[in-house]
């Protein structure tokens, strides 16, 4: 499996995962231009496209993804608020399966501030978890997996020395610790599933304040001892 992670940001998100069979997009959340760019101008290459949720940076690129001919699957609240119609857009609900060629996706529900929805995409032996803008991951017993890409947006030090140092607003205090991941959530999360057959895990949307990305690379590594990568900005 090839993963390429072009952004993993507030400003805009995109990744890309191809089994050698079917490429496909998540969360296309930067202009299409630069999903373009991204992708050498071969967009007609990719099978499809997941959308986690309606944030901009999750999001941006699907209505122009939809008038380029790309099927798109999102929930329907996503939608809806994008205004998406046409016999390219699918709808999914969480926990329950569909199929795009090769892979095999079951969708469960995150915890954020509006219906977010993480994958768990299968092909062949390979099994990928992706998660990212939530709280934390309800759903547990992930087996077999042999990749894995999840939120790391802050670490509860990190937040407490700039609340302190008043870097941060209540308002953002609160968004941050009930919408994103931390450090300690998300290594909890990785040390209550199987990572027998993980062979990389990839850390999204750090916070650009409340992050330090060498500090949390090298302590997944520390507590997984899976080589581990951080998403481009």
């Amino acid at each position: 499996m090839n993963i390429q992670t072009f952004h993993s940001s507030s400003k805009g998100n995109l990744y890309k995962i191809d089994d050698g069979k079917t490429p496909l997009l998540i969360d296309p959340g930067v202009p299409i231009m630069e999903v373009k760019k991204c992708l050498n101008f071969k967009v007609s290459e990719i099978e499809g496209a997941l959308g986690s949720h309606f944030h901009a940076d999750h999001s941006q690129a699907l209505p122009d993804l939809i008038k380029m001919g790309i099927d798109c699957w999102v929930s329907r609240d996503t939608a809806e608020a994008l205004k998406l119609t046409g016999h390219r857009i699918h709808i999914i609900e969480p926990e329950k399966y569909f199929q795009i060629g090769s892979w095999s996706i079951w969708p469960f529900p995150l915890v954020h501030d509006v219906p977010n929805i993480g994958f768990l995409l299968s092909s062949g032996d390979e099994r990928l978890l992706y998660a990212t803008d939530t709280h934390y991951i309800a759903a547990t017993g992930f087996e077999g997996l042999t990749a894995i890409m999840i939120e790391i947006n802050y670490s509860m030090d990190i937040l407490e020395q700039n609340i302190r140092s008043g870097l941060v607003d209540i308002a953002q205090i609160k968004r941050v610790l009930f919408n994103h991941m931390s450090l300690k959530t998300a290594i909890d999360f990785l040390e209550a599933n199987d990572l027998s057959r993980v062979e990389e895990i990839f850390l999204l949307h750090l916070s650009s304040g409340n992050s330090i990305a060498d500090l949390f690379k090298k302590e997944v590594m520390r507590q997984t001892g899976i080589p581990t990568f951080i998403g481009e900005v």
